[in-house]
């Protein structure tokens, strides 16, 4: 059974695939308030329901899966969107996480992965399938203008800034709270008030903006 009061909506133009996913998720534990095959009844749907998380497939008849994802995250805070696409190109991955989906995995994930990336989707991570999280993190490096250290997040504690820093380099909250030596439940708190300090929406969000400020990089233990 997964953890109580996680809601989802599965979007997905080919009914027998967004059934059986639904029909997944159900018997793993989680509540499915909603199912939709093209993105503007996705869109409608989301206004009503509000999940926690929206399985977001790309390839949909009337508008694509990255505007649908684009939409949904400005317009129903709260709500964060799980791409589950068929497919793995790169420039498919950059174009959801643009768009403001939290993760990304391919139609090739068994049940269990599905059902981990929902939770921990859920709760907050970035989820990607084994290989496109590097793709991504390595794509905000290339495209990243690290200011001067004065520069590099003011306004938050030294300790979101050490949070911050592990989100940058992939780490998930568990692992950030195993490196850190502080609870799981600590680490939500840090990155959520980090998240309104900065007035971002999501964890990938938020290791973008590290990654433009140089926070992927270890710091001077002498500046420490």
């Amino acid at each position: 059974m997964t953890e109580p009061h996680v809601s989802v909506m599965v979007v997905d133009d080919h009914p027998m695939w967004r059934d059986g996913v639904a029909r997944d998720l159900q018997e793993r534990g989680f509540e499915v308030r909603a199912t939709s095959g093209d993105a503007v009844s996705a869109l409608r749907i989301a206004r009503t329901v509000k999940p926690d998380v929206v399985l977001m497939d790309l390839n949909l008849g009337d508008t694509s899966g990255v505007e649908a994802s684009r939409q949904i995250t400005q317009e129903i805070p709260g709500t964060r969107v799980l791409v589950l696409s068929a497919s793995g190109e790169h420039s498919d991955v950059l174009e959801a996480v643009k768009a403001g989906a939290s993760g990304y995995l391919v139609k090739s994930a068994s049940v269990d992965e599905l059902v981990d990336a929902v939770q921990r989707t859920a709760a907050g991570d970035a989820v990607f399938t084994a290989g496109l999280a590097g793709l991504v993190l390595g794509e905000y490096r290339r495209m990243a203008v690290t200011p001067d250290s004065g520069d590099r997040a003011p306004q938050l504690t030294d300790r979101e800034t050490e949070v911050l820093r592990q989100v940058a380099k992939g780490l998930t909250a568990r692992q950030i709270a195993n490196k850190l030596v502080i609870s799981h439940r600590t680490v939500e708190n840090h990155v959520q008030s980090t998240l309104r300090k900065l007035q971002l929406h999501n964890r990938v969000e938020l290791a973008r903006y590290a990654i433009e400020h140089g926070l992927d990089q270890e710091a001077d233990p002498d500046q420490r």
